[in-house]
């Protein structure tokens, strides 16, 4: 099926006549005809009743018109989108990351950027925590991982981004918030949010506060599950400081114990283009520049 097909059956559909149809669209009715055979032949349904009063549409075709007229919609949108993007840029640069926080310079980074490179424009991606099925198969250039979720991946360059501390989240009211480090003792008697897909450095601390200190706990789904659980006086849980928005919701105070959890871009080690690379280390320059930033 192409663009052709698909503007001659939806012409077709709206005016349910051949002759009238092929004039709208500056054809000969005898080409309309052959192209509309053709893709109901590739589609393997029938889209029209033919009859001496017109074309009839189907309810198949009824169906199958209703899902055309909404790709064709979006079709013409990303032609729309793709003819402004080359008109202002050259290339772009995919960058991926589970969470704005992530990356709290990115905006930065990227207004610095467009300085130096105003022909490149960078695009943000979203995605869930370890899945780099997208970037693996080439659909972004750079993404944001924890390095242990890195290991064993092929074929990448690594640039380290900071060693993310581990922070106690409570509400602003709550006794804790008000010191300037958390230590493990002060959770006696608390209950903590657990689980969560927590990285193996963050497990370490949690299963440490539940057979030493004794505190209680509870599994918790994700993060956006424990922030809620923890705005409903549910508990208190501990968090990498790369997952805070400083939005000012919850306190987020730094916690006593020796686990980090390193961070890092990765870009292609093949094939990855100069312009991911440059804008890589334009990310780097920008975080150097914030070294009392608390990760």
């Amino acid at each position: 099926m192409n663009t052709k097909q698909i503007d001659y059956a939806l012409e077709l559909a709206q005016v349910k006549n051949f002759n009238r149809a092929a004039e709208n669209l500056f054809i000969f009715q005898p080409s309309l005809s052959y192209q509309i055979q053709a893709l109901e032949n590739e589609i393997g349904l029938a889209l029209f009743l033919r009859s001496g009063r017109g074309a009839e549409v189907t309810p198949a075709g009824e169906q199958f018109f209703q899902t055309l007229r909404n790709i064709r919609e979006e079709l013409k949108a990303a032609i729309e989108q793709g003819q402004n993007f080359s008109a202002r840029y050259r290339s772009a640069v995919m960058i991926a990351l589970p969470m704005r926080s992530c990356l709290y310079y990115l905006p930065e980074a990227m207004k610095a950027f467009e300085k130096t490179h105003p022909d490149v424009t960078v695009m943000p991606h979203f995605f869930p925590f370890s899945d780099f099925s997208s970037f693996l198969k080439g659909e972004e250039d750079l993404i944001f991982a924890m390095a242990g979720d890195a290991k064993g991946i092929p074929d990448v360059h690594s640039y380290p981004l900071f060693d993310s501390r581990i922070y106690l989240i409570t509400k602003k009211d709550d006794p804790l918030a008000g010191k300037d480090i958390v230590r493990p003792e002060d959770l006696r008697g608390r209950t903590l949010m657990v689980g969560g897909g927590s990285p193996p450095p963050l497990r370490r601390v949690q299963k440490r506060m539940i057979e030493e200190v004794g505190v209680d706990f509870f599994t918790s789904h994700d993060h956006e599950t424990t922030l809620t659980n923890v705005a409903a006086g549910r508990g208190v849980c501990l968090a990498p400081g790369f997952l805070d928005d400083h939005n000012g919701e919850f306190a987020w105070t730094l916690f006593d114990c020796e686990e980090r959890i390193p961070c890092v871009l990765l870009s292609h080690a093949d094939g990855g283009s100069r312009d991911a690379e440059d804008f890589a280390e334009t990310i780097l320059s920008v975080y150097a520049a914030h070294p009392d930033f608390a990760v």
